[in-house]
């Protein structure tokens, strides 16, 4: 987990993918479930796009080869993503969460959960 967020932070795409397993579930915050690095691959890029984001307060809770991290999602809101209101480079910062699984040094497991009314109303 640590991996992945200092990957994350530090706007490494790649070295996020590689803290993941090859058929890695990710279940996107009010989404749909994707399989494998490829769309995982295609989600990250989507997100650079049209935000920039850290992780920030980062608390860590793991038990087994299960964890979840509480945090602070700080970000600017750069290019309009589909079905959102219009992006002018909006900063928010909104409390998040994220659990993870993992199986044979990787993560297997990826879930995300925010409040997009949060988000949004920070944005307005």
């Amino acid at each position: 987990m640590r991996e992945y967020v200092e990957a994350f932070n530090r706007h490494d795409a790649e070295g996020m993918l590689n803290t993941l397993a090859e058929d890695v579930v990710h279940e996107i915050n009010e989404g749909e479930t994707q399989i494998g690095l490829d769309r995982f691959r295609e989600f990250k890029a989507h997100m650079d796009e049209c935000y920039r984001e850290q992780l920030k307060e980062v608390v860590y809770f793991a038990n087994g080869n299960r964890g979840v991290i509480e945090f602070i999602c700080e970000g600017e809101y750069i290019k309009t993503d589909n079905g959102l209101p219009e992006a002018t480079g909006q900063k928010y910062a909104i409390r998040a969460a994220a659990f993870f699984e993992e199986s044979n040094g990787r993560l297997s497991r990826v879930t995300s959960y925010y409040s997009l009314k949060g988000w949004i109303q920070a944005i307005s």
